[in-house]
């Protein structure tokens, strides 16, 4: 087995210490010893769906089983399009059918959308229950399971119902990434990318020249690229929680992402395809801006292009695509608010901008009236 890397999220306030370790490596899904020192009770739930139940459900499940944990498994369908109240409440009737008490954990084992479904049913469940993120793709190991967002979708927006609730670890093991179809593992590498825009130009330079080895799935490759993540965005979340400064540069990309994802119904489009086509939107504002200039916008560019992820926009009317951003969580005082980039590896938030510039730059990225 590879070497297990910690990464420790630091939440630490007056009234409490909320800090939480990531284990990252190849082989971890039955070591449950990592789990068992968080457990209240040996008693958990594990909430995954109906891909990866057959794949790892009893996997983690008889390793729990061997320690005297009992297990109820809660298989829910997958994709996007589930995300939503309706799923939700299939985590609350089988939670209350087996007599689950505030001291039984919550597992999440899968991607973001069973991530987001399972914690917001932690944070809700009798008002608060314990849980735990077992993530099985990447995009879910590198950003989704890490910082405590957790939520579902509205059909009028992604993500606008749901809280922040951190869990009590998050357990990532990579060899989960080689039964990944390669449409969903490509979408997680468009997370990877941003954190070397926003935090790491040196993470950006070494992408550029690993990214092949990557898109191969090497295991070296993968795990150094999970680290780095995790390590940016633990720190982004210790200085800011709750998304009211430095934790909004994440969102790169995202903004027209999350409209892309709209637009084109929740599940056309994957997360990460769509975060990767919004921050060559981004980028190409940022260039129009005077921000950066074309060499680094090739260079972000073709990044994308080696991680075979879109780089145009669906085409769909601007104006479309304006009235589903301004139902973006980061609206303020009715402005739009947008992540851009001042140079590779340093991005700030803008507000203010000209809707016409934005229509110019969405038309030059394939949006089409």
């Amino acid at each position: 087995m590879a070497n297990i890397e910690t990464i420790k999220v630091h939440l630490v306030s007056s009234q409490s210490d909320r800090s939480y370790p990531i284990y990252i490596g190849s082989g971890l899904l039955e070591k449950v010893e990592y789990i068992l020192p968080y457990l209240k009770q040996k008693r958990v739930a594990i909430v995954t769906n109906e891909t990866v139940a057959p794949l790892y459900l009893k996997k983690i499940k008889d390793a729990l089983e061997h320690h005297q944990v009992s297990t109820v498994a809660i298989i829910l369908p997958d994709g996007e399009n589930y995300k939503n109240w309706e799923t939700l409440n299939l985590i609350f009737d089988a939670l209350l059918k087996q007599n689950c008490e505030r001291k039984t954990t919550l597992i999440a084992l899968g991607g973001g959308v069973i991530g987001d479904l399972t914690g917001f049913a932690a944070a809700t469940y009798l008002r608060g229950i314990p849980f735990i993120q077992v993530p099985t793709t990447l995009l879910a190991q590198v950003d989704s399971s890490v910082g405590g967002k957790t939520g579902i979708n509205h059909p009028l927006g992604k993500n606008m119902i749901g809280s922040f609730y951190q869990p009590l670890l998050v357990l990532a093991d990579s060899s989960t990434l080689f039964t990944l179809p390669d449409r969903e593992f490509r979408s997680g590498l468009a997370e990877v990318v941003k954190y070397g825009l926003i935090r790491d130009a040196e993470f950006f330079n070494w992408l550029e020249v690993n990214m092949s080895k990557l898109v191969a799935r090497d295991l070296a490759a993968l795990n150094t690229a999970i680290c780095r993540s995790c390590e940016i965005k633990a720190e982004i979340v210790a200085a800011d929680e709750h998304e009211s400064g430095v934790r909004s540069l994440l969102n790169l990309g995202h903004t027209f992402g999350h409209a892309i994802e709209n637009a084109m119904g929740y599940g056309q489009w994957l997360h990460g395809e769509a975060v990767a086509a919004g921050t060559i939107v981004a980028a190409e504002l940022s260039k129009r801006m005077g921000l950066i200039n074309e060499t680094e916008f090739t260079r972000i560019r073709g990044l994308f292009e080696l991680a075979n992820l879109p780089i145009s926009l669906p085409a769909i009317s601007p104006s479309h695509y304006l009235d589903l951003m301004k139902l973006d969580k980061k609206v303020e005082g009715g402005k739009m608010r947008f992540i851009l980039l001042n140079q590779i590896g340093q991005a700030a938030i803008f507000d203010n901008i000209r809707e016409s510039l934005l229509i110019e730059t969405m038309l030059a990225c394939g949006a089409n009236d």
